[in-house]
């Protein structure tokens, strides 16, 4: 029976667990959250977190397994590669899954090997990051070097807010480390989507329109839409470019999840190349709309098996995921759901009840449940998304809060 460690347990986690009990094999997951969900559905689970890597290499030691999977997991995709090197199982490099875990040292390298990217640099004092911040000018983004979901990042409009900024972000950071960088004016919405590398290949790769809730956190992903509005010829710079990185890092296996911008002149800049899967349903999304199965691919890759049958598939119809949030402090009423919407819901999950507490979305951790819709058309699909409050709608009473 094939042994597999899963590095967390979150809700966004299971689908790779699940797949794995389906199969036979067996599962163990560790994180420093025993209540987390994912490890009641494992055959055994420990208490290490995901980020203490000669932690996490002991315990798989012990337990003679045969793949490490960290699952949209930023934090725990450098202790997989690190846990799988040691081991000798099947995996990328860790200095490579490093470089693209941590924003410092991932611009560093873009800048080094001749890719576009904005002038960015980090710091771990906030004199020397306001020296360079007055260098490069406002906006800016000021963020930590090593957080995921968009906790700790600020888009800088004011000098007055930078110390706050920089502040908030160090608070995210476990690397006590703040980006301090300039913005690009985009071309077009902000690209994500997931892909997959067979022997050093980008053999797959489906890519979605990014969208923000401009009505309580325009940093935070709120859902993505499939397939990408943008045009075939700037997609094709945007694969040979991740082809060229990923050659150059000799990333040789398993998944990736993209966030990447065209400027207005048509310039490609990385901002994000994720050494993991997606969150955001956006692997659950895929498969609805080319019927590839990137959870598979992901548990089978980290066992060492065949993977080669992969290969470009266009989403066919008009797709997203959706992060259910709200736009205000309050205690949960109910989620109203227009007509409309509710023919183009095609799985929903809601995690909040009545009379418990919400907070305005800030962040990944305040999403209240998920949703996957489809859609008649493009246009029908970027019109509701972009004004979602029309159709989908967190209600609270502001009147009792805890």
């Amino acid at each position: 029976m094939k042994r597999i460690l899963f590095l967390g347990g979150a809700p966004t986690q299971i689908p790779p667990i699940k797949y794995a009990l389906e199969r036979g094999y067996y599962v163990i997951t560790c994180d420093y959250l025993p209540d987390n969900p994912g490890h009641k559905l494992a055959h055994e689970y420990h208490n290490i977190s995901t980020t203490d890597k000669e932690g996490v290499l002991a315990l798989a030691s012990s337990l003679d397994i045969d793949g490490v999977v960290a699952y949209a997991s930023d934090p725990a995709a450098p202790t997989a590669a690190f846990v799988a090197e040691k081991l000798g199982l099947p995996g990328n490099p860790y200095t490579s899954v490093e470089i693209l875990a941590r924003k410092d040292l991932f611009r560093g390298f873009l800048a080094e090997h001749g890719f576009n990217v904005p002038r960015s640099k980090s710091f771990y004092d906030i004199a020397s990051a306001k020296i360079w911040l007055e260098e490069i000018g406002l906006p800016a983004f000021i963020k930590p070097v090593d957080s995921s979901g968009s906790k700790g990042v600020t888009h800088l409009q004011s000098m007055e807010e930078f110390v706050t900024a920089f502040e908030h972000a160090l608070a995210f950071s476990r690397e006590k480390k703040v980006v301090v960088e300039e913005r690009i004016v985009k071309g077009g919405y902000q690209v994500a989507g997931d892909g997959f590398i067979v022997d050093g290949k980008l053999v797959f790769r489906c890519w979605a329109d990014e969208h923000f809730d401009k009505l309580c956190n325009g940093l935070v992903p709120i859902g993505q839409t499939f397939p990408t509005s943008h045009q075939h010829t700037l997609l094709e710079t945007a694969h040979a470019e991740t082809q060229r990185l990923l050659t150059l890092l000799d990333m040789k296996m398993g998944a990736l999840n993209f966030d990447f911008v065209f400027s207005e002149e048509g310039e490609f800049y990385f901002l994000e190349l994720g050494p993991r899967n997606g969150g955001c349903l956006i692997p659950e999304v895929i498969r609805y709309s080319t019927n590839i199965d990137l959870i598979k691919y992901t548990v089978d890759a980290a066992l060492g098996m065949d993977c080669s049958e992969l290969c470009m598939s266009p989403a066919q119809g008009f797709w997203s995921s959706y992060m259910v949030h709200a736009l205000e402090d309050g205690i949960f009423k109910e989620l109203w759901i227009s007509e409309r919407a509710k023919a183009y819901v095609i799985e929903q999950d809601i995690q909040v009840r009545p009379g418990e507490s919400v907070r305005k979305f800030s962040g990944s951790h305040d999403t209240l449940g998920t949703m996957i819709l489809r859609y008649p058309s493009m246009d029908v699909m970027l019109e509701s998304i972009d004004n979602m409050e029309k159709d989908i709608r967190v209600i609270v009473d502001k009147s009792v809060q805890s």
